[in-house]
């Protein structure tokens, strides 16, 4: 039976590849947030859409203009639509200046 577990396992890894999804990153100013923990603006975070509920603890990987960052998921995001995110100023910083405000990101759960 565990060599069977194994083959399901890795046969799940090569059916299920990742999944880019593309939207929308803006920041916001972190706090208590809709998974229950407390976190700040140089903590790397993200509160995501309605469409991407119930991920608390998950973490994605952002790519924009050729760079990467990585946030953990600590909130919801009622005013994204869709697969758009909002993230922590030190996560947009990392990837573009806040001066922009808005810009167009892929992304996946890692």
């Amino acid at each position: 039976m565990y060599a069977i577990a194994k083959v399901i396992i890795a046969l799940g890894a090569f059916i299920a590849p990742s999944v880019a999804f593309s939207g929308d990153m803006t920041y916001y100013a972190p706090g208590l947030g809709a998974c229950g923990l407390t976190n700040t603006e140089s903590e790397a975070v993200v509160a995501m859409s309605p469409s991407q509920d119930g991920n608390c603890g998950r973490t994605i990987n952002i790519s924009y203009n050729g760079k990467t960052a990585s946030a953990t998921v600590v909130d919801k995001c009622p005013g994204c639509a869709g697969d758009s995110i909002d993230v922590s100023p030190a996560v947009f910083e990392q990837l573009e200046s806040l001066d922009a405000g808005r810009v167009q990101v892929t992304w996946e759960y890692a």
